[in-house]
C-alpha cells in the first residue's frame, strides 16, 4: 500500500486474472464461533472463507480505491519470483499462484447463520483504517521495498 500511495508500482504474480478468497477476521471468528462447542464439529475440518472470489488485478485495484490512490501493476511471473527469491516458493507456487474457491457448504451446514458479510472492498477500509491509526504500524521494510523494485527492473 506505500508503494501505491506513492505512486510506484506493485507487482502482481502470474497475469493477474487467477482468483483468490479473502476473508475479513470478523466473518472467519463468526463461523469458527459457532463451530466451538457443536460435538458434530469435534475431529472435521471445515473451510470458514467468504464466498467472494477476487483476482489479484482485481484485489490490488480494490486496495488502491481504498487508500486513495491507484494501483500500477506489472505483472511478474510466479517462477522467476520464486527464482529471485526462494522463499517465496512455498505461499507462491504452492498457494497463491493458482486459483482458489472454497466450498463452504460444510460449515453452513453445522452453522446455519454462517455467512460472510464484509466484502473486500469494505474489509480493505477498515484495513487500511487500522494500520493508519497507529504509526507504528506502518512500517516498511527496505528489503522487501528492494526486492520489488529489482522484480520489476527484471521484466524490462
Amino acid at each position: 500500500m506505500a508503494r501505491m500511495k506513492q505512486g510506484k508500482p506493485v507487482v502482481v504474480q502470474g497475469d493477474g486474472t487467477s482468483v483468490w478468497t479473502l476473508t475479513h477476521a470478523e466473518d472467519f471468528a463468526r463461523g469458527f464461533v459457532g463451530l466451538l462447542g457443536n460435538n458434530a464439529a469435534i475431529g472435521e475440518d471445515f473451510h470458514i472463507t467468504s464466498d467472494e472470489f477476487l483476482t489479484w488485478d482485481t484485489i490490488y485495484q480494490l486496495t488502491a480505491e481504498a487508500a486513495g490512490c491507484e494501483a500500477h501493476i506489472v505483472h511478474v511471473t510466479s517462477d522467476r519470483i520464486c527464482a529471485m527469491d526462494a522463499e517465496y516458493t512455498g505461499t507462491l507456487l504452492g498457494d497463491k499462484s493458482v486459483s482458489a474457491i472454497f466450498d463452504n457448504s460444510k460449515i453452513k451446514r453445522l452453522v446455519p447463520d454462517f455467512r460472510a458479510t464484509i466484502p473486500y472492498r469494505e474489509g480493505i477500509k477498515r484495513t487500511i483504517a487500522w494500520f493508519e491509526a497507529d504509526p507504528a504500524r506502518q512500517v516498511i521494510d527496505p528489503t522487501t521495498d528492494a526486492f520489488i523494485d529489482r522484480l520489476i527492473a527484471s521484466t524490462r
